[in-house]
């Protein structure tokens, strides 16, 4: 039976708001500036027909004239030599490595334009995220510096040399500490320079922190186990994931792999064997993975520690004191429900907790050692080593600069002054050191305090390595040389030590030849070739816990009271900006939150009941104070599934020296971290107090809207393995009207087209920014986003629906009933683009024929005939059209992207521009089509199926996208086709889409429902 369940994009279309209403009366969010136009030429739209003819004429012929003058020659200059790999046209492929994950870099005539993942890697290629795809656009930033600079101005390598080799023996002679301070270093070479410096100066010694810290985990595990590692989660092997707070699809640890591995236990394929795993998730704010849980239950920060301590007791049947939730009726109630589950699937589950604490992540562990996660979906002998930071290492340094005990400090990809924990302390210490050099390519916040900016390439200008887990290594390998007189900083360090060995591409090779190759079996040119080493991994054990655990209950305890007033502050990461390292990349500002669909600025998070309760209206600008007396001034965002008596903001924002895209967009979240017994903590008190003010945030989400059309399907999987069409309306087929009377035209070759697979869909967004990269889309800005006029040629729709308890559809008015409780709701995501209809209307209403259907089953656009009618916009019933209201690549407005020709060089050259006045939409990716058929013409073959990816498809660490041609039965997008949960968006209308959905499956039954009742 259909689901007569209605989906909301946001609470404006479910309270049909006015502002709602009336923008959905025109397709267009305002009319063209014709008048502007006009006005131009001294004309406007009452000019009698003579004097138009006469000014065109004028017109025409001042053109005519102008095109008459001699122009400027510009002499282009050809090879005199070509490269023997560079041919014009011809894409080449290098291996390299991105924050430890092995990618492979398109480059076209010497230019970087596009970052994929590497296939030789294994287990370990999962696809990449949306960081990896907009890390390109950072190789041609305008806003890095082009010389070295010491005390402020440009100097050479020579001088600088010779100024930190002076300074560094003053240090050693006075016998003061040198410190190096670096994010997480997981590179092997790496580490080896940094021994050669120590041993040359032996007061130095290497400071790792993260801004985003795991330091609980790893501590823990060290008190649990005495092995101080962060564990190998294996989530593909888990039939029962239960998650407090950690966002493992979006930001925690690693989201790109964990998404493959999550989704494969849910994906068609998946569900073709009947199987499927269980989600719970429990937290305050609605994360990216809290979207996609089975069931997600509402938790205040200050219930998570005694939820874990109820969850404990009710497996292993002790009487740890603290537990018990008596304001949250449905949280106790789930947390009965999973320790019942967790029994019932030992050694398939899983759980994780998101919490910093070391007291909470002990008692974590606690829990997976009686339900025997160790050894099956932990694995503790093939640690993780993204993160090694240690806070308490960093508040040990903040405290030895401020007392004068430090005479040198490196910063090696790190920038402190910005995310540091008590950044007035760390800024108040460092003035107290003498020397200052920071490994930065610009002067940042921590650039700007140091005396010397030793300037760093970009990783596609760079040699290295990076081992992110035990047994395996990437290499890094440059694509382009250095574009500015930047150099490595493990090349300074080892210029400074007066290493034997200097130059860091022999230092790489010859580690690599040492120490890492020979057990593999392999020379240096194979791996510059394939880009990866893998050894063997280690067995993996079991573990005891033999802990005591009252200490730590205490522990828990004593933090929940001390969040137990004002308003609980959740301080998270983002998925467009983590961290705020990328924060001048245009690409990720312009990247829709998967959450919220917020561009271009962080918020305060609040349930709308709660902004009610307080006195705020969306938007409404408030001054968010903190316990420790930090403050901000942020817009309020309305928030469905927030728990009530909380607040989430977003890292990352607020930058003050990050370039033209990043700066001052948002506002510093950082300060708000606090230190406590060892860790940095991301939660905290606050309280809220109204500013007068008004700000608009630049969302995505509600410029479009269906008119409550049945476009998102769903269903149990209860019900989907007694009828594997539940959900799917197949079973009711819609009358079919058709306008066009002719027989239906056969694709005699290829029929290309694409499924998406709702189930395997994170909405992580990567294919996104992919997209945007792959086709030369561009960046409007934070006011052209508010005027709807984003450019995006996919999207990914997210749609809230309350969770029935007790019914099996859910109408309007029902949902309506349940405003009271807008913590309880459920999410969607949708991706949508050009669905290159067999009928597509935009076609039909064309004057100037500029879109038209291809003989193999492809909405195509021509744009140099395009003429702006925007008819086919109109007439678009997906809305996934989008006009250019300005030359975006040449407008000094938009100064963030594109506007000059040094950021140009990213442009994709197999894909054109678009001008002013133009529409353009999804092409699938033609030009790869067109690469693909090319490529087995030359091969003098027949095309096979995968020879063709679309950039969305191949960045999808889920594999939710699935492209290829229709009229190979044996094709994998034919077979996902062939599924009974296959249906087609606004099928009833009878446009014949080229795109088809796999319902949503969600694994819940009558005992989880209960937990919502």
């Amino acid at each position: 039976m259909e689901s007569n369940k209605k989906y909301w994009k946001g609470l404006e279309e479910l309270n049909k708001t006015p502002e709602f209403v009336e923008n959905n009366k025109s397709e267009f969010a305002e009319p063209l500036p014709i008048e502007d136009v006009l006005s131009e030429a001294g004309l406007s739209t009452v000019t009698p027909r003579r004097d138009f003819l006469k000014a065109l004429g004028f017109g025409l012929g001042a053109v005519t004239l102008a095109a008459c003058q001699k122009a400027p020659v510009h002499k282009s200059i050809p090879y005199l030599v070509r490269p023997e790999e560079v041919t014009p046209g011809i894409p080449n492929f290098y291996v390299s490595s991105f924050k430890g994950n092995s990618v492979m870099v398109k480059t076209v005539v010497g230019r970087p334009i596009k970052i994929e993942a590497n296939p030789n890697a294994g287990t370990f290629n999962c696809g990449t995220d949306a960081q990896a795809q907009a890390s390109v656009l950072d190789l041609y930033d305008v806003s890095k510096l082009k010389n070295p600079l010491l005390k402020k101005d440009e100097t050479t390598w020579a001088d600088l040399d010779k100024f930190v080799k002076g300074e560094l023996n003053k240090v050693q002679a006075s016998g003061k500490q040198i410190r190096i301070v670096a994010s997480s270093l997981n590179s092997p070479s790496a580490k080896a320079v940094v021994t050669e410096f120590t041993a040359k100066y032996p007061t130095a010694k290497l400071v790792q922190y993260d801004p985003i810290s795991y330091t609980g985990i790893i501590k823990a595990n060290e008190n649990s186990f005495g092995k101080a590692v962060l564990p190998k989660y294996n989530f593909e092997k888990a039939d029962l994931i239960v998650s407090f707070a950690a966002d493992f699809l979006g930001t925690w640890i690693s989201g790109e792999e964990f998404t493959a591995q999550y989704t494969s236990n849910r994906d068609y394929k998946s569900l073709e064997k009947k199987k499927m795993s269980r989600h719970f998730q429990f937290e305050a704010g609605m994360s990216l993975t809290g979207t996609n849980a089975d069931t997600r239950i509402a938790l205040k920060l200050s219930e998570e520690g005694p939820a874990l301590i109820a969850l404990y007791n009710a497996i292993t049947g002790a009487s740890l004191p603290g537990a018990g939730l008596p304001d949250n009726a449905n949280a106790d109630k789930a947390i009965k429900l999973v320790a019942k589950e967790l029994l019932q699937n030992k050694g398939k589950a899983l759980l994780v907790a998101g919490s910093n604490d070391v007291s909470v992540q002990t008692l974590v562990n606690a829990i997976n050692v009686a339900i025997g996660s160790y050894g099956t979906t932990i694995d503790l002998d093939n640690p993780c080593k993204r993160y090694e930071g240690n806070d308490a290492e960093f508040a040990l340094l903040v405290d030895e600069m401020n007392k004068g005990d430090v005479g040198a400090v490196f910063f090696l990809n790190s920038n402190p002054a910005y995310d540091a924990i008590n950044a007035k302390a760390f800024t108040d210490g460092l003035a107290k050191v003498a020397l200052k050099v920071s490994f930065s390519d610009r002067e940042d916040e921590t650039a700007d305090l140091s005396d010397v900016v030793a300037i760093t390439p970009n990783y596609l200008e760079s040699w290295g390595d990076a081992n992110t887990y035990e047994g395996f290594y990437s290499i890094v390998q440059p694509t382009i040389n250095p574009v500015f007189n930047s150099r490595q900083a493990e090349q300074s360090l080892l210029t400074w030590a007066d290493a034997p060995v200097q130059d860091y591409y022999q230092y790489v090779r010859n580690y690599w030849e040492k120490n890492i190759l020979p057990a593999a079996g392999k020379t240096w040119k194979d791996v510059l070739q394939t880009g990866v080493v893998t050894s063997a991994p280690r067995a993996a054990g079991s573990y005891g816990f033999t802990l005591s655990l009252d200490a730590v209950a205490a522990a828990i305890v004593a933090s929940s009271k001390a969040l137990k007033k004002d308003i609980e502050l959740q301080i998270f990461e983002s998925v467009p900006m983590r961290d705020g390292k990328q924060a001048n990349n245009a690409f990720l500002q312009e990247f829709p939150c998967p959450v919220t669909k917020v561009t271009w600025d962080n918020y305060v998070a609040l349930n709308p009941k709660q902004a009610e309760k307080l006195g705020y209206k969306e938007f409404d600008v408030v001054s968010i104070k903190a316990e420790n007396g930090y403050a901000i001034d942020l817009p309020v965002l309305f928030q469905p599934g927030q728990a009530m008596g909380t607040a989430s903001v977003a890292l990352g924002y607020g930058r003050t020296k990050a370039g033209k895209a990043g700066n001052n967009v948002g506002k510093n979240a950082f300060p708000f971290v606090t230190y406590a017994n060892g860790t940095m903590k991301y939660a905290t008190t606050a309280t809220l107090t109204g500013t007068g003010v008004w700000s608009e945030l630049a969302q995505t989400q509600t410029h479009y809207s269906f008119e409550g059309r049945n476009i998102v399907r769903e269903a149990t999987f209860k019900d989907f393995l007694k009828d594997p069409m539940a959900g799917s309306g197949n079973h009711h087929k819609h009358k079919v009207y058709d306008l066009w009377t002719t027989d239906k035209h056969e694709m005699l070759g290829n029929n290309w087209v694409m499924a998406i697979d709702l189930n395997a869909c994170t909405g992580c967004g990567s294919c996104i920014v992919a997209c945007n990269v792959e086709n030369n889309i561009p960046v409007v800005g934070k006011d052209e986003v508010r005027r709807r006029r984003e450019m995006h040629w996919l999207r990914i729709d997210r749609y809230y629906s309350f969770n029935d308890e007790q019914h099996g559809s859910v109408t309007e008015e029902k949902e309506i009933a349940h405003l009271d409780n807008l913590e309880n709701v459920s999410v969607v995501h949708q991706p949508m683009l050009c669905q290159h209809c067999d009928h597509a209307p935009c076609e039909t209403v064309c004057p100037v024929l500029a879109t038209v259907h291809s003989s193999d089953g492809l909405n195509h656009m021509a744009y140099n005939r395009c003429v702006g009618t925007r008819y086919c916009a109109n007439n678009c019933p997906y809305k996934v059209r989008r006009f250019n209201w300005f030359n975006y690549w040449n407008d000094s407005r938009f100064d963030n992207y594109l506007n000059n020709e040094f950021t140009q060089l990213v442009l994709n050259p197999d894909v054109t521009t678009r001008s002013r006045g133009v529409m353009e939409k999804c092409s699938m990716c033609i030009q790869r089509i067109q690469a693909g058929k090319l490529t087995a013409k030359l091969e003098k073959r027949a095309l096979k199926d995968g020879d063709i990816k679309m950039a969305c498809q191949e960045a999808c660490s889920a594999n939710a996208i699935i492209f290829g041609d229709k009229n190979d039965p044996n094709s994998e997008v034919s077979k996902a086709l062939r599924s009974e949960r296959t249906y087609y968006v606004l099928e009833e209308i009878n446009v014949e889409p080229g795109i088809g959905y796999m319902t949503k499956i969600r694994n819940i039954d009558s005992e989880t429902k209960e937990v919502h009742a």
